[in-house]
């Protein structure tokens, strides 16, 4: 066995220390942190440190589901989260099938360039570029307000945020979340397509029977991955362009640890949200790869 394992590192040498700064990086900024997660179920302070303060097992817990803010804060994130989620996964593919169709290499390569763009630009950027959108002398203001006869920033109404966000996220990430779905529909054998022309099949059910199938096993997991994320949703973006008068809408679970934690200073309680946020975010994973792999032949794991 010692054998195989040195004769694989001798041939393969490079490849390893290849892998060690990837590996490094890992143990430092992910796996050793984790450490740090045992202040949940402390009254953690500063000048105590992480051996000196009390615990208190799991009060912070306890504190956090009793509170007011529980029930706004995952019913925004899960709100949230499967808007983005559905907009997210059906949109792009949409785009990839209807690009897909474009026969002038030109046209299609300009449009995709186009609408990958986006997905480059600073997330400050994009929320600047969505408040001057919103304000009322605004481009999007100022129709909005016209319709309504009312000079509104849309950013101060609680019910224009959410679909201030899921465009927003459309519009930065559905020209790239389309590569992964275009690079699937090469693979697709054209054969199939045109044994379906034979038999009759128009470009519908060419869609329906050959292509969907064919790129199915991806959209299955992208779904799987993006519903890991659900309670993980653009944090930044609405840390940048919230406010507290559109808590109501705008607060999810990540900024409300921010303001606790880094704000408010309660390390200890702000841990506990997190903690239960990256929990619930893993069983959903295995959740929803668990229906994947009984529904259907593909899953993550």
């Amino acid at each position: 066995m010692l054998a195989k394992i040195r004769k694989d590192w001798i041939r393969n040498s490079t490849y390893y220390l290849i892998l060690v700064p990837v590996i490094l990086y890992y143990l430092i900024f992910m796996y050793l942190p984790m450490g740090g997660l045992a202040i949940a179920f402390q009254n953690f302070t500063p000048s105590k440190g992480l051996f000196g303060s009390p615990w208190v097992g799991f009060d912070n817990f306890a504190a956090f589901f009793t509170s007011y803010y529980f029930g706004r804060l995952l019913g925004n994130t899960l709100f949230l989260s499967l808007l983005g989620l559905f907009f997210g996964c059906v949109c792009p593919v949409i785009f990839a099938l209807l690009l897909n169709e474009v026969t002038n290499k030109f046209y299609k390569k300009s449009i995709q360039t186009i609408t990958y763009m986006p997905y480059f630009i600073s997330i400050v950027v994009v929320a600047s570029i969505i408040k001057i959108f919103v304000t009322p002398d605004g481009p999007v203001g100022n129709i909005v307000s016209g319709l309504l006869n009312n000079p509104t920033n849309l950013l101060s109404s609680p019910e224009f945020f959410r679909p201030i966000m899921v465009i927003s996220d459309l519009w930065q990430l559905i020209g790239y979340s389309s590569v992964v779905y275009l690079s699937a529909l090469s693979a697709v054998d054209h054969e199939l397509y045109e044994a379906a022309v034979i038999d009759g099949a128009g470009r519908w059910k060419q869609t329906l029977h050959i292509t969907l199938p064919g790129i199915m096993p991806t959209i299955i997991v992208i779904l799987i991955m993006r519903t890991g994320q659900l309670l993980n949703i653009g944090f930044e973006k609405i840390l940048l362009i919230y406010s507290p008068a559109i808590y109501s809408t705008a607060d999810i679970i990540s900024t409300f640890v921010y303001r606790k934690g880094l704000l408010e200073a309660n390390y200890s309680y702000a841990s506990a949200v997190g903690l239960f946020n990256s929990v619930a975010g893993l069983i959903m994973v295995l959740i929803s790869n668990y229906l994947a792999r009984k529904s259907s032949e593909t899953s993550l794991f």
